[in-house]
């Protein structure tokens, strides 16, 4: 089924897997209103297998409307994985709702499912840009402070120097050396000290020891 197809996915496969998805979704076909009603009584008795099937005939509404969402930040059978659930969601909620057309209540509800999933995976970018800007902050300079205190600086020099609480200043260290404990190369490779030039930072007053 679809979801089967998705998470076999890996890198490299995406087409193969929209390829074997989108020839489902041609294969299987339509329900009649009649259909559908029927199904949809069934479902709510707990039968799985009518489950199955109305999945099975709006996956290509579920893939329509991810590839309308292709340019968003995430890959094609993500938005499809993410548009099942939130066609699942729609069987499990659609007696409850009030609504008496189920497709366009299923449209809106894998919509939502795919849109609260990019807006998701973009604030988990800017999370990251944010947190190695501040990794960058804090090694540079813990670095410089080092280097004009002939000595390691203190939490609270440093916090002070980056206008930071000592919370945040620990939390970063905290991060900057799990990295390098990990061997993070996609963090270490931003916030390399010895790639720092301390003229670029002349800015930084001198500390008394």
């Amino acid at each position: 089924m679809a979801g089967e197809a998705i998470r076999s996915g890996g890198d490299g496969g995406d087409d193969a897997v929209m390829r074997d998805l989108r020839q489902e979704a041609r294969l299987t076909p339509p329900l009649a209103d009649r259909e559908e009603a029927r199904l949809l009584e069934r479902w709510a008795l707990g039968d799985r297998q009518s489950q199955t099937r109305l999945v099975a005939a709006n996956l290509g509404m579920v893939i329509r409307l991810a590839e309308a969402r292709t340019e968003k930040g995430l890959p094609l059978p993500d938005l499809v994985q993410e548009g099942s659930l939130g066609l699942v969601e729609a069987l499990q909620s659609f007696q409850s709702s009030g609504q008496t057309d189920f497709r366009s209540f299923a449209e809106q509800k894998v919509g939502e499912q795919m849109d609260a999933a990019i807006a998701a995976e973009a604030a988990a970018v800017r999370d990251a840009e944010l947190l190695v800007t501040a990794a960058t902050d804090y090694e540079r300079t813990e670095v410089l402070l080092r280097r004009t205190l002939q000595r390691t600086p203190t939490e609270a020099e440093i916090a002070e120097k980056l206008e930071w609480s000592v919370d945040r200043t620990r939390y970063v260290d905290k991060v900057v050396a799990d990295a390098r404990r990990s061997h993070d190369e996609e963090l270490l490779a931003f916030i390399e000290p010895d790639a720092i030039d301390p003229e670029t930072f002349e800015d930084l007053d001198t500390l008394d020891g």
